[in-house]
Formats: structure tokens, C-alpha cells, sequence
């Protein structure tokens, strides 16, 4: 019988909300040693994710994007709306601020097969269980996840 999201996943996943501090969140990462979780609203409903890949900003800082100087006017090479955006993750104070905003997330009933071709082709290690009905998060399912299914069977 082939294993759904279900089966696998870690139920009740830790999540925070937008308006949590930055270093509470960071804080719960490292207590709980888990890489990412859920952002939901007061509602319990998805909103987005936040991971380690987002907290880099923090420390990383940000380059500014190339430009051009002619007759003292800035042309940028590269789309400053990209840079904006990556700014604001790099000085964010808020989970809010630094979460990935368009979390992809997968419903309890599907199949563990297509949840890690989601995660191969999406380029993610993680994958927020939403129920299909109000889109709260119920669970996580990792890459670890799917990998210790593998050995089980």
C-alpha cells in the first residue's frame, strides 16, 4: 500500500505567528533543533514559512544591485524591486518580515511519492500539511521525513 502525507508527517507542528519577535523564532529553532516552521494567523491558518535560509539575510546582509551613473542619474542592470525585498529581510524584526510569504503546502490525503517530487522540483526541504478545508496547518513533513520512510519499507 502506498504511504500518504499522513502517515509520515510529524502532526502539530511548532509554529509561530507574523508579529512573533525575530529572536523568539530564532530562539525556537535552536531549542527544538528543527530548520523551519509554519506562520499562521490568530486562526491557526497558513500564512507562510520561515527557515534558516530566511534568517541567513540577518547575517549576510545584502549587495546592492549594479548600476550605471550617466549625467547623475542611477540606471540599474538588475531589478531594484529584488533588492527591496531582500533588504527588508536582512533588517527585519518580525517573523513577518523575514518569512517566506508563499508557503507550498500539501494536504494529509496525497501521496508520499508526490510530496518529495514537489520538494525535488520546488527546491524545498520541507512541506507545511494543511487540512483541505480551512487551510490550517496540521503538520510538517521533511526531506528526514520521506527519508525514513524510505528505510522503514
Amino acid at each position: 500500500m502506498t504511504k500518504t502525507v499522513a502517515d509520515v508527517m510529524t502532526p502539530n507542528p511548532i509554529a509561530v505567528k507574523p508579529q512573533t519577535p525575530l529572536n523568539e523564532a530564532i530562539k525556537l529553532l535552536c531549542e527544538k533543533h528543527i530548520s523551519g516552521m509554519p506562520v499562521v494567523d490568530d486562526a491557526g491558518k497558513l500564512v507562510g514559512v520561515i527557515s534558516e535560509s530566511d534568517l541567513m539575510w540577518q547575517e549576510t546582509g545584502v549587495e546592492p544591485p549594479p548600476y550605471i551613473m550617466i549625467l547623475d542619474s542611477v540606471i540599474y542592470l538588475q531589478n531594484p524591486a529584488r533588492y527591496e525585498k531582500e533588504i527588508h529581510k536582512a533588517l527585519g524584526q518580525t517573523v513577518g518580515e523575514v518569512m517566506t510569504d508563499k508557503p507550498i503546502s500539501i494536504t494529509p490525503d496525497r501521496s508520499l511519492k508526490e510530496a518529495a517530487r514537489i520538494m525535488h522540483e520546488k527546491k524545498i526541504r520541507r512541506l507545511v500539511v494543511v487540512d483541505g478545508e480551512d487551510g490550517k496547518a496540521i503538520g510538517i513533513l521533511t526531506q528526514g521525513d520521506i527519508i525514513r520512510a524510505m528505510a522503514d519499507s
